[in-house]
């Protein structure tokens, strides 16, 4: 039984075992700890995200989608070798696994193979995403398998685990394929071999803690052209939410033309009213005077025209 290692005490294990580490802001509060238990910890567990570009997936890992909320794992796997912590504590990466399959962990015996989904993973093990498609033709880069040996052995190490505690999601959970797919420079993702990696890596003495890396690294291509194409559909896609006033029934969102139509239009009404109102007031304070001489009219147009402004300017506050 291993209690979780804090936040601070994953960054020094992880920069002791030579891991180059990103910092996602938010990552050591950033957790699920409030939907179920955080502990005791046996083990580290392999994925690969089932997606391309670091920058997104990391994105992906931290915020998690419709069908499952983030965190998606502890740390994710970058081209670049570098890892990206998202997390420090319970996170949406393991799911329902084999209970015989921890057991085997705990005893660092061999693994059985998942047959059942009946128990909570996501409470026993630290999670790494891998950045890679999955499809078994997207290729892991070798700095990020090496990243993706010092990260487990680092686990591993602060614990006093061996490579014994090391699984792949295959392993853990019926019907799984994570982590597969060629690496450069030869070979497939094979996790008897990442395991003896592990071995291998913790019988040697940690490496050098690297110089830390920006929280907040600078984003890569973040200059995209849009075409014509691209313009059109954004100025012609009903994405924006119409006003409550002007919603048709089905027609929940209007198109940005169009939005900038309606507003034209309703403030040239608008123009126009407001002509004709200080037509009337003018009018109105002629006759008066015509019948006081007292009547000051441009005194009294100048008195209407601060009243309306002043019932305006309270009406924008307390709407």
């Amino acid at each position: 039984m291993a209690t979780p290692l804090s936040a601070e005490r994953q960054l020094k294990a992880l920069r002791d075992e030579g891991v180059k580490v990103s910092e996602r802001a938010g990552w050591r509060t950033h957790n699920r700890n409030h939907k179920g238990a955080w502990g005791p910890v046996h083990g580290v567990m392999i994925h690969h995200t089932v997606s391309s570009g670091d920058d997104a997936s990391v994105a992906l890992c931290y915020n998690g989608h419709s069908a499952l909320p983030g965190p998606l794992c502890h740390g994710v796997g970058r081209n670049d070798g570098t890892v990206a912590l998202v997390s420090s504590a319970r996170a949406n990466h393991a799911g329902l696994g084999d209970g015989d399959v921890l057991r085997a962990v705990i005893n660092e015996t061999a693994l059985p193979a998942p047959n059942e989904a009946n128990t909570d993973g996501n409470r026993h093990f630290y999670g790494l995403e891998i950045v890679n498609l999955g499809d078994n033709k997207d290729t892991y880069t070798k700095g990020q398998y090496r990243a993706a040996v010092l990260w487990a052995a680092a686990l591993c190490r602060a614990h006093g685990w061996s490579e014994k505690s090391v699984i792949g999601h295959k392993e853990w959970q019926p019907g799984k394929i994570d982590p597969r797919g060629p690496i450069e420079g030869g070979g497939s993702f094979s996790m008897t071999q990442f395991r003896a990696d592990v071995r291998a890596q913790l019988a040697g003495r940690p490496g050098p803690s690297p110089a830390p890396v920006p929280a907040n690294p600078p984003k890569e291509d973040i200059t995209v052209p849009l075409s014509k194409d691209d313009v059109s559909a954004i100025w012609k896609t009903d994405g924006i939410l119409a006003a409550p006033s002007t919603a048709a029934k089905g027609n929940t969102h209007w198109t940005a033309d169009s939005y900038l139509r309606d507003t034209h239009a309703r403030m040239r009404a608008v123009q126009t009213e407001l002509a004709a109102v200080h037509a009337t007031v003018r009018t109105l304070a002629e006759a008066l005077a015509s019948r006081d001489d007292a009547v000051d009219v441009d005194a009294l147009i100048a008195r209407i025209e601060t009243a309306i402004k002043g019932v305006t300017v309270r009406l924008e506050t307390e709407s």
